[in-house]
């Protein structure tokens, strides 16, 4: 079939009151040749884009919430979790999704890129959408979001670990197709979390004097995050399980003294080598911060909240 087999013969406006709505009359030529003359409501609303955000380090995805009449009208509460979206108004697809993300979740993404196109109500709608992808970074989010006041726009922003993104679709708390469909895409950019091997850096002799029970206050601070850890399927370590002993063997007797002084960030530093990131937790301590600086400069991820982290799946080992 080409658009050669389709002539339209009438127009109606129907409604142009906030998009335009037309009744039009065309034939169609069906495969025996024949022309059947058929009638249809077409609703015009321009085309439109929208954007799966995502953050590869914490494994979560940014959507939104906002109340929609038409599914309000179709026995549901009418509040649709959703990507970003909006319509192109003359503006190029990727400068209307940037501005769209920026208006609605706050965040200014540095690089989208393009996946597809799609019509998504061919059936009376004319709309194309043109779908995006983009990682966003906490420093990336400029404002709160939450839309245009004067659009009627009030905008829930939500940043959702992805596997639970993907199980609302399940569950039917996502039902807006296209985010349905960017879900579904994003399973490519980030699949199931391996274990990790994760530094746990925080204070441990600073602000205690040498004390040994605020020595060992500190110490059991920082194992309950291992144990938190290594539950969520990854292998977690302290510096001081290695340094400790190994200073010891150099010939240190007691933590600070000058053999200490000289090995311990060391042997810190030749773990830190072999870890995936790094588990900023607790007060000050500029070990502690030596460690998050070096990860940096090696590219390693580095966490400040347990739940930063996202579960190691089974089966995908580190």
């Amino acid at each position: 079939m080409t658009k050669h087999s389709v002539r339209i013969v009438e127009q109606h406006l129907l409604s142009d009151n906030w998009y335009v709505l037309k009744k039009i009359q065309f034939e169609q030529q069906r495969k025996d040749g024949s022309w059947q003359m058929q009638t249809r409501e077409v609703y015009d609303r321009g085309n439109g884009a929208t954007i799966g955000l995502y953050n590869l380090a914490k494994r979560t995805v940014i959507l939104t919430r906002q109340f929609r009449l038409p599914a309000f009208v179709n026995e549901h509460d009418g509040y649709l979790i959703e990507a970003a979206a909006g319509l192109l108004d003359n503006a190029s697809p990727e400068e209307r999704i940037r501005l769209e993300a920026e208006e609605e979740t706050g965040y200014r993404v540095k690089s989208v890129r393009k996946v597809y196109e799609a019509f998504m109500s061919p059936g009376s709608v004319t709309e194309r959408l043109h779908f995006f992808v983009g990682e966003y970074h906490p420093e990336d989010r400029i404002s709160a979001g939450g839309g245009l006041a004067e659009e009627g726009e009030d905008i829930e922003v939500l940043e959702l670990p992805f596997d639970q993104a993907l199980a609302m679709i399940d569950d039917g708390r996502i039902m807006d197709g296209k985010t349905i469909i960017l879900l579904q895409y994003l399973k490519q950019l980030m699949p199931p979390s391996r274990a990790l091997m994760i530094l746990v850096a925080g204070p441990c002799r600073s602000g205690t004097d040498e004390a040994c029970a605020a020595l060992a206050a500190n110490l059991q601070a920082l194992q309950v995050c291992t144990g938190a850890l290594l539950r969520a399927g990854h292998l977690p370590v302290l510096a001081e399980w290695v340094a400790l002993p190994l200073v010891q063997l150099a010939g240190s007797r007691e933590v600070g003294d000058e053999v200490y002084q000289t090995h311990f960030n060391e042997y810190a530093k030749m773990l830190l080598q072999r870890c995936d990131g790094v588990l900023r937790m607790g007060g000050a301590c500029e070990n502690a911060d030596l460690m998050v600086e070096l990860a940096r400069q090696r590219g390693l991820a580095v966490y400040r909240d347990l739940n930063e982290i996202p579960a190691a799946h089974e089966g995908q080992g580190a």
